[in-house]
């Protein structure tokens, strides 16, 4: 009988930081800054895409001052080795009705563009107030569709990144600042 060995994955702690939990802290409360300073006096719902924003949403909820409510959405459209495959496909839709609200996407990383492009199309369709989009991390080298957000925490090159919520194979969503993922890394 054949066995089979788990896949390894390299410790964090041996990977290289890209940006500190510090670093991060700062990013956010000067974002959390700006959209209260934007929707001052008005509300806002941040719907953020799990799992990946759940970590970016809690700390950007606490760090805007104007009333705010959130709800979430979930989306797949990566493959096992992470690579985009193209296709973007709702696994949850939002639990409460956004019509003539202002609302706020929060994602994680823009990328392709592909999600959030979806989900703009998608939340459109609810007839929102205001729509925005905000991420903590945006990679335009990479963009397939033309988007941009409104709200971006850090722009980095073309590079995998792990922690603050972001995963490789859902490990390391739970490291608290963002590192480069090892591209030697066997299925990256």
């Amino acid at each position: 009988m054949a066995t089979t060995t788990a896949p390894t994955f390299p410790p964090a702690a041996g990977m290289d930081i890209l940006f500190t939990k510090a670093q991060i802290a700062d990013r956010v409360h000067a974002l959390g800054q700006q959209i209260s300073a934007d929707y001052a006096g008005k509300d806002i719902v941040l719907i953020g895409v799990l799992k990946g924003a759940a970590i970016f949403l809690s700390d950007l909820a606490r760090a805007i001052t104007v009333d705010a409510t959130f709800d979430f959405v979930a989306v797949s459209s990566y493959g096992r080795a992470r690579v985009s495959s193209g296709a973007v496909k709702l696994i949850k839709d939002i639990d409460n009705p956004i019509e003539n609200k202002n609302v706020i996407l929060v994602e994680d990383i823009l990328d392709t563009g592909l999600t959030l492009s979806y989900l703009r199309g998608l939340m459109l369709q609810h007839k929102p107030a205001s729509l925005k989009i905000a991420t903590c991390l945006d990679k335009p080298s990479r963009r397939l569709v033309p988007i941009e957000a409104d709200y971006v925490g850090f722009s980095i090159p073309n590079q995998f990144v792990i922690g603050y919520g972001m995963d490789f194979a859902e490990r390391y969503r739970n490291v608290d600042d963002i590192r480069l993922f090892p591209e030697d890394t066997p299925g990256h």
